[in-house]
């Protein structure tokens, strides 16, 4: 591969940052914008930033877009920056739900956010969507108001809000918004767009797929629905919450999708049916588009945005995932079936990215939700839609899947050839079953031998059947398959490269037993995890409702829950029991689980008994990782800091 030695200036002269000010919307001769577009985010023009692609497809369509970027939301004066309008404002939250962005999944208040100039916390507040909407209602009265992003996507319905502990209404309810979109928002925000623009009023608009709106109980709606749920019963029952997940989950295809209705006492909240996912010309076009590929200058005393390091020399080439865990929002947000761009456009946009001053010739990731997908699991979800009563891969693939990494292989290679490029990494997660269940090896061969940066991160989460079921994950066996031809090829290939398995504590369905059972895994592998992610029920996962309910929402079965606090921590102790610190949650969790034999001075123990001595004759030491390695073990025996998911 050749390396440039002469480089382009990038971004190109002619190139602007949408308005983040009133006197840069002056310098371009704006009297007014079509649209203010509100973020709890610091304003970073990258198309991994929804605000960034929304904002660009509608510059791109002739509509004026002005940013305020994290406003002053303790009154209204910043929420008048451009003054009003022309055709509305949009909300976001920002690139993540504005709780998770604050607390951990222990509820502590978090000390970094890496949305904000100097990843300062402070510059949005709680529940960001709501307040941004009350605070522009103040402004400006009954201007429209069009809510997205991730925050109103996954509270569109009544959802349990773990740091309320309840069940609190949609968030169109709460934020007095006009409409909120749900899923990947390009095509429906400039339906919306085109709509206001005509003329129509924004509670007229109620035809759009991909939307919810609020209306008269007695009001005509346009497409089939599917059920109405009472949010008076939603708050209380959770039978019927559980039941009322299950049946919006089932209805998140654009194919099979009909409408939800929610009440609320005089209103009815309705969820049209999802938007059809963009196609791959549509996806080039989007991506295509004059991103600045950086913050805004305005961000440098502070010393930028931390969530561009990222993303900068990383290329996302497909959207959705078929591989749906429970644990995890994709599925509820950009849905299940995949779509992806073209190799050439993945190439253009690479080709921009060497241009880049600060560009060494690395290309960080050519990923997405789940890197190793291109396609839909199957033909029939093109005519069909996604199944609605069973997964792609999980607890075991579909006889109708599809396994093909053919093009992404070529994909990978084309970018290699990119001049400049010294080298293409893939950091994204990987779907490790969808690699075992490939019968051609050529992509496992070539990710070990050319596309591992050291590590790569793998997602088993756990090793005990009962809790991968309602994970929605693939039986452990086949990570440990995959975890012992990794090893054999990167053995093959001359190199010393490692595993850095994410792993889970106190998902639904886990017991202490289950946790102990990780535990003996881990020590049998000598891998001794930095961090661990304790389960953290968030709005628009299977896993959330799980967690409230006692019920999994997709088969209606009880499952076990572990939410009492001390548990949590014995559970989450276990899986990190080489931790001097934790030897006393550890020896307290077996106790509990009746498992006392595994503390002592034995290979197989996992802590020495409490204030023993340590220094004891070899022969009756725990083996060192450092031995077991040299052994043959082949998990990851280096120490290195994972970094939090």
């Amino acid at each position: 591969m050749k390396n440039s030695t002469e480089k382009k200036p990038f971004p190109e002269k002619d190139m602007l940052f949408l308005p983040l000010s009133r006197q840069e919307m002056d310098e371009r001769g704006w009297d007014a914008p079509d649209f203010v577009y509100v973020t709890g985010d610091a304003y970073v023009d990258h198309p991994s930033f929804g605000v960034s692609i929304i904002s660009r497809v509608l510059e791109s369509a002739g509509y004026r877009v002005a940013i305020l970027s994290q406003p002053d939301y303790k009154n209204c004066e910043d929420f008048k920056t451009f003054g009003r309008p022309r055709l509305g404002f949009l909300v976001t939250a920002g690139n993540i739900d504005s709780m998770v962005a604050h607390y951990t999944a222990a509820k502590k208040k978090r000390s970094y956010d890496y949305y904000s100039a100097g990843g300062k916390m402070g510059k949005r507040p709680d529940r960001a969507t709501i307040v941004y909407c009350n605070r522009i209602r103040e402004a400006y009265g009954d201007v429209p108001i069009i809510l997205g992003g991730l925050e109103a996507s996954l509270r569109r319905f009544a959802h349990y809000d773990y740091w309320d502990n309840k069940v609190r209404r949609s968030v169109l309810v709460d934020s007095r918004a006009d409409m909120l979109t749900y899923g990947m928002g390009e095509n429906i925000i400039l339906r919306i767009a085109t709509l206001l623009s005509k003329g129509v009023p924004i509670k007229k608009i109620r035809d759009v797929k991909g939307t919810v709106y609020l209306a008269k109980k007695d009001e005509k709606i346009h497409f089939p629905v599917a059920v109405t749920f009472d949010y008076n019963e939603l708050k209380t029952d959770k039978k019927k919450y559980a039941e009322a997940f299950g049946v919006q989950y089932k209805n998140q295809d654009s194919i099979g999708g009909k409408a939800i209705v929610e009440i609320y006492d005089e209103k009815m909240l309705v969820q049209n049916p999802p938007m059809p996912p963009l196609e791959r010309d549509e996806l080039d076009r989007v991506y295509a588009l004059p991103y600045m590929r950086t913050y805004h200058p305005s961000y440098e005393a502070e010393g930028g945005v931390p969530a561009i390091e990222e993303v900068r020399f990383s290329v996302t080439h497909n959207r959705g995932c078929f591989g749906a865990c429970n644990f995890c929002a994709l599925a509820f947000h950009q849905g299940r079936t995949v779509r992806s761009r073209s190799i050439e456009s993945v190439v253009e946009e690479v080709k921009k990215i060497v241009r880049l001053p600060d560009f060494k010739g690395y290309i960080h990731d050519v990923g997405g939700p789940t890197a190793n997908f291109r396609y839909p699991a199957c033909d029939k979800q093109l005519k069909d839609g996604v199944c609605a009563s069973r997964k792609c891969l999980a607890p075991t693939p579909c006889p109708n899947l599809k396994v093909d990494h053919s093009e992404y292989i070529r994909l990978i290679e084309e970018v290699e050839r990119v001049e400049g490029v010294k080298k293409v990494f893939i950091r994204s997660g990987i779907r490790f079953d969808y690699v075992m269940y490939d019968k051609d090896e050529r992509f496992f061969k070539k990710l070990v031998k050319d596309n591992v940066s050291g590590q790569l991160k793998v997602a088993p989460e756990h090793c005990s059947s009962a809790v991968l079921r309602q994970m929605g994950k693939p039986d452990f066996d086949v990570y440990e398959k995959f975890r012992r031809r990794f090893f054999e090829l990167t053995k093959s290939f001359g190199k010393e490269q490692y595993l850095v398995p994410y792993l889970m504590s106190s998902h639904p369905g886990s017991r202490l037993a289950d946790a102990v059972q990780l535990a003996v895994c881990l020590k049998r592998d000598s891998y001794a995890p930095e961090q661990v992610q304790d389960f953290y029920p968030t709005p628009g996962t299977a896993s959330t409702v799980m967690y409230y309910t006692g019920i999994n929402p997709l088969d209606s079965k009880k499952v076990y829950v572990a939410t009492d606090y001390k548990e949590k921590q014995l559970q989450r102790a276990l899986l990190q029991f080489n931790r001097k610190d934790n030897a006393p949650l550890v020896a307290e969790a077996l106790r509990e689980a009746k498992r006392e034999d595994l503390i002592g001075f034995g290979g197989e123990c996992l802590i020495r008994p409490l204030g023993s001595n340590p220094k004891r004759k070899d022969g009756e030491r725990p083996s060192s990782r450092k031995t077991q390695a040299k052994k043959g073990s082949s998990s990851n025996t280096k120490s290195k800091k994972q970094k939090k998911r």
